[in-house]
């Protein structure tokens, strides 16, 4: 097994929908960004889960699906501010 390159956040990337929507409403439309890091960030803060599901980023030659989206705005390497998660549901029922 050949030791895996660091990822370049700093690379252009491109987000594209999933092949084929069941629902109608529109998810997102094909997207290009000057950074992958604001594609992941836009795609994991921005997109509803369903939009993301079956869409995937091309960086490079490489593709990288939902979950490799998720890997990568989780990754320590992740250059940007990450949206501070939503409080749950219980949390505010208690307040």
């Amino acid at each position: 097994m050949r030791p895996m390159r660091p990822f370049n956040f700093n690379t252009s990337a491109e987000l594209f929908p999933a092949a084929i929507r069941k629902k109608k409403r529109a998810g997102f439309a094909y997207r290009r960004f000057g950074t992958a890091a604001e594609a992941v960030r836009f795609a994991m803060e921005e997109l509803p889960a369903d939009s993301l599901n079956g869409a995937y980023l091309q960086v490079e030659e490489a593709r990288f699906d939902q979950n490799g989206i998720r890997s990568l705005y989780e990754s320590e390497a992740f250059p940007l501010p990450r949206r501070a998660p939503a409080p749950k549901a219980q949390d505010a029922d208690a307040a």
